[in-house]
């Protein structure tokens, strides 16, 4: 049976990814090396789709890494000296701050129930915080921050650096760049790749701040993939070490493929769908919708609460091809998660609504 994936990473594959990969075996680009023009050429064209669709200005490098996790410890590393501060709401949020604990920095947070979201009128950021955490899209709780907040954030606090994960949500979230430091995600989720590829988009301040840092004795900022050795090679097109090339190369053939859409047909898209999800799950007596807060659900990954053990209705979806994702952690029983990426069209999202009726 040939499935449709609804779960929230790893997702649905792109439509055109079967084309793309044929595309890539057949030119032998798996062979080539990382330091010819050949794969300079192809990192360079991911890199200006990626601008074009998320509107990254030349500030901001874009850089590659093996995953958006990875992406926590480059940020603590590169860009904390002592303190950071961080927005934590549910399991993604929480293990950034974990990180920096790990990492030895004094890490403050504001921490708010699982279902809960923030407004940036609630925040207030310790004064000798040097970077501010948030997630734009907490992947676990389906609780999404608007964009304006964040923006919010950061005008009031101009000298701290602030960085969003936006794993879950990208290329939805329209992010003005000139008010945000750094971002991450990862391709496995709205972008309907495979897992294995990170992407980071950091600006000069954070890489300022990580060259003052490795003059110091008694920090590290990293013995392999620190931000100035990664902004160094990403100007020449290149990466320190050899890169997953069919990664970087399938991310910029979907970007391009998203472009040739319109990034705002795509936001506009996300929001019927999950319009349509939430309907649905506010008029169903056996679901309820987790978060509350209608300006805090996410648009991209949609959880609800089920009357029934969760399991029930995910193993008697997937007898008819569709495939939902459980609740995250301790809620794994009691929700399903339903991801609404640009992979799943209105079509697919409504074909789930009349499966789940039928339960």
């Amino acid at each position: 049976m040939k499935y449709t994936f609804y779960t929230p990473g790893p997702a649905q594959l792109y439509p055109s990814f079967e084309q793309h990969v044929q595309t890539f075996v057949e030119q032998q680009l798996g062979s080539i090396s990382h330091r010819s023009q050949q794969y300079r050429a192809l990192h360079q064209h991911t890199v200006e789709q990626l601008r074009t669709l998320l509107n990254v200005p030349a500030t901001h490098a874009i850089l590659f890494l093996g995953s958006a996790s990875e992406a926590w410890e480059r940020i603590l590393l590169n860009c904390v000296e002592h303190e950071s501060y961080h927005l934590v709401n549910g399991s993604f949020s929480k293990k950034f701050f974990q990180y920096a604990q790990v990492l030895h920095k004094f890490a403050h947070k504001l921490e708010k129930p699982m279902g809960q979201g923030f407004d940036a009128s609630e925040v207030e950021v310790p004064e000798y915080a040097e970077l501010i955490g948030l997630a734009h899209n907490e992947t676990s709780s389906g609780v999404q921050m608007r964009v304006s907040d964040i923006h919010k954030i950061k005008r009031s606090n101009p000298d701290k650096l602030i960085a969003v994960d936006m794993v879950s949500s990208a290329p939805y979230p329209d992010l003005d760049y000139s008010l945000i430091d750094t971002a991450f995600f990862s391709v496995q989720k709205a972008f309907g790749l495979p897992a294995g590829l990170g992407v980071w988009i950091v600006n000069e301040k954070c890489l300022q701040k990580a060259e003052r840092l490795r003059k110091y004795d008694n920090l590290t900022i990293g013995a392999h993939h620190d931000l100035p050795t990664l902004w160094k090679n990403a100007q020449s097109h290149e990466t320190p070490a050899t890169p997953n090339v069919m990664g970087i190369y399938l991310l910029g053939k979907i970007a391009e493929d998203m472009n040739r859409v319109g990034v705002d047909r795509i936001r506009k898209e996300t929001e019927q769908k999950a319009k349509l999800l939430y309907n649905f799950i506010d008029q169903h007596e056996g679901f309820e919708t987790f978060v509350q807060e209608p300006k805090h659900r996410s648009q991209t990954v949609v959880v609800a609460n089920t009357k029934q053990p969760s399991s029930e209705i995910i193993s008697a979806l997937k007898a008819k091809g569709l495939v939902l994702g459980s609740g995250y952690g301790e809620h794994k029983a009691t929700q399903v998660r339903i991801a609404n990426f640009p992979a799943t069209s209105t079509e697919q999202v409504e074909a789930l609504i009349r499966a789940l009726g039928e339960l």
